[in-house]
C-alpha cells in the first residue's frame, strides 16, 4: 500500500467495490461509507429520494421511539435548498416523541439536521398533532 493510500484517524473513507484493495486497514474513529450496489448500499441508495437522508432518519427515529410504529407518517415538502418534514404519530405516542420539556423533539431535530447537512439541505421538523 502506497503512502497516499494510508488512512489517518478521522479521514473520510470510501469502501471500494468488491475485489479492490481488501487489505485497507481502518483506524478507530474513521468515517466510512458503503456505496450503492454493494453490501448494504441498496438501502442507502433509496434514501436519496425526495426527502433523502433526513426523511429516512426521521422515520427511523420515530418508528424506534413509538409503541405504534405503523402509525408513523413523514410528509416531505421541498423548498429552495431546504426540506420541511412533518411528523405524524399516534396520539398515544406524542409524549414519547416530544419528551420532557421537548428534549426528545430537540434531539430528533438535531439528528435530522445533521442528516440534512450530509445531503446539502437545511431541514426543519414539525411534529403534528392530529
Amino acid at each position: 500500500m502506497s503512502t497516499s493510500e494510508q488512512y489517518e484517524p478521522g479521514d473520510v473513507n470510501t469502501v471500494e467495490p468488491a475485489g479492490a484493495d481488501a487489505d485497507a486497514e481502518y483506524e478507530p474513529g474513521d468515517v466510512n461509507r458503503v456505496d450503492a450496489g454493494q453490501e448494504g448500499g441498496a438501502e442507502d441508495a433509496g434514501n436519496r429520494a425526495e426527502g433523502g437522508m433526513p426523511e429516512a432518519v426521521l422515520g427511523y427515529l420515530a418508528r424506534s421511539l413509538t409503541d405504534e410504529p405503523e402509525s408513523v407518517v413523514v410528509q416531505t415538502e421541498q423548498r429552495q435548498g431546504s426540506v420541511r418534514l412533518r411528523l405524524h404519530v399516534a396520539p398515544e405516542d406524542m409524549g414519547r416523541v416530544i419528551g420532557r420539556r421537548g428534549r426528545t423533539a430537540q434531539a430528533i431535530r438535531t439528528l435530522v439536521g445533521v442528516a440534512g447537512v450530509r445531503d446539502g439541505v437545511q431541514t426543519s421538523v414539525d411534529i403534528v398533532d392530529d
